[in-house]
């Protein structure tokens, strides 16, 4: 039995090595590259960097406001209403001595007229109230680039959950398929002492079912990485290629932390939802300068220029104006309403800020103490995996103890690297809740 549980550890090498050297062929995918897959393909990145892009447009819109306003127009018009009539001559420069008759002046005959007029206007002051309306749309764009940013960070850590997992799973397949082949030796060993009669049947029944279960084991893990690769997929935007999938080597790492109170404190100033926060709540505050600017006088500016002529190529006669206007609103209702709303929203933009402060603290204190724990249950993990294999070394167990604890071996593995996977993915979490996730950092996790 030793010579056949010795032969199938030296076929699992020779498969394993052969899967490695097979594996050179197409080189696996690696973190940093599903990364920046993801960045690219995915529709949240696109979406979120599209809102950043109207927002740019808006601060440009905002700026238009300090610009003059030019127009251009060229009419036609025929008519015989007596006071058409009257003005057109008048702009066309053909009035007459005979024009005063009261029937031409009662009942004129047809005329033409042809304008061509340059007109504008321009706000020249109107207390400020353009310049905060731009300050407005600047922290707007910087507001949207900020929240961009954070839509990213969710995407890096989708894409570090996903890849983790696939190494997970991957491994979970590696320690089953050794649980199979264990199962197998073992019901072809009771078999072989049922025919010699050292054992009964009912041991070589027990083998077969262990075998079965430890192949359904298989099965179901085998499907967890197919659906871990779905995963990957779905936050990458495109399908991986079968022959590309293949993922770098799972293995234990070591992280450091800061200490908690550096992290909350850290996390609260630089984490991009938080930014975003603080420049809506600078925002709310120029729209309350705003709209109490809106309350003051307002200075305007215009001008025209016009000519006026019988027919489209004939000459005639033109004229210009240009005036000021101070306007000033002796009623503004809806204006202390508007100013009324946006003190509101100041209002609820620090309640807001406050909010996330609170959720920020809870997020990275959950993650902090989620990565504690994770690093624990590794180190525990490790122990247990390896007092298993010096006793083994040692030949403190025999072959036949190290089978019948082949079940518990398994859980440990399978535990051991589920505690990988956990260190990884709440260091992952601690570094997402602190806002430092992005495709840079992400590297520490290879």
């Amino acid at each position: 039995m030793r010579f056949v549980v010795l032969l199938v550890t030296v076929l699992d090498i020779l498969l394993g090595t052969g899967v490695a050297v097979g594996a050179q062929t197409s080189a696996p995918i690696s973190l940093s590259e599903a990364i920046g897959r993801a960045l690219r393909k995915n529709p949240s990145h696109e979406m979120a960097w599209a809102d950043v892009a109207l927002a740019r447009i808006s601060t440009r819109s905002a700026r238009i406001s300090l610009l003059p306003v030019l127009s251009f127009s060229e009419a036609a018009s025929r008519g015989n209403d007596p006071v058409y009539v009257f003005g057109a001559k008048l702009r066309q420069q053909i009035f007459t001595q005979n024009d005063f008759v009261l029937d031409s002046l009662n009942r004129p005959p047809p005329l033409n007229n042809f304008t061509t007029r340059f007109a504008g206007n321009w706000t020249a002051f109107d207390s400020l109230h353009t310049q905060f309306e731009i300050r407005r749309a600047d922290l707007r764009l910087k507001s949207s680039q900020a929240v961009a940013t954070r839509s990213d960070q969710i995407i890096v850590y989708r894409t570090v959950a996903a890849y983790e997992a696939i190494l997970f799973a991957t491994r979970e397949v590696d320690v089953l398929q050794h649980a199979v082949e264990t199962a197998t030796v073992s019901l072809t060993s009771s078999r072989t002492r049922v025919e010699a009669g050292l054992a009964i049947e009912a041991d070589a029944l027990t083998a077969a079912a262990n075998l079965a279960e430890r192949q359904q084991e298989l099965i179901a893990a085998q499907g967890r990485v197919q659906i871990a690769w779905a995963e990957l997929e779905a936050v990458i935007g495109e399908p991986v290629p079968e022959n590309s999938r293949q993922a770098q080597a799972f293995t234990e790492q070591n992280f450091n932390l800061p200490p908690l109170s550096e992290a909350i404190d850290f996390a609260i100033k630089s984490r991009p939802d938080r930014q975003s926060l603080t420049l809506q709540r600078e925002e709310q505050a120029a729209s309350v300068h705003s709209a109490s600017a809106a309350f003051g006088p307002q200075v305007n500016t215009y001008g025209s220029w016009e000519m006026d002529k019988p027919s489209f190529a004939g000459s005639g006669g033109n004229n210009w104006i240009a005036g000021v206007e101070l306007r000033l609103d002796i009623l503004p209702v809806a204006k202390r309403e508007n100013l009324a709303a946006a003190k509101i929203d100041l209002q609820r933009a620090d309640a807001a800020a406050t909010a996330a402060d609170q959720q920020i603290r809870l997020e990275v204190t959950r993650a902090y103490y989620e990565h504690k724990a994770a690093q624990q249950m590794l180190e525990g993990a490790s122990e247990s995996l390896r007092l298993m294999k010096d006793r083994y070394d040692a030949g403190l167990a025999t072959m036949t103890e190290l089978l019948r604890v082949e079940d518990v071996q398994r859980q440990s593995q399978t535990s051991y690297w589920q505690a990988v996977f956990r260190d990884v993915l709440t260091y992952a979490n601690t570094r997402f809740a602190a806002g430092t996730l992005n495709q840079e950092t992400a590297g520490e996790l290879q």
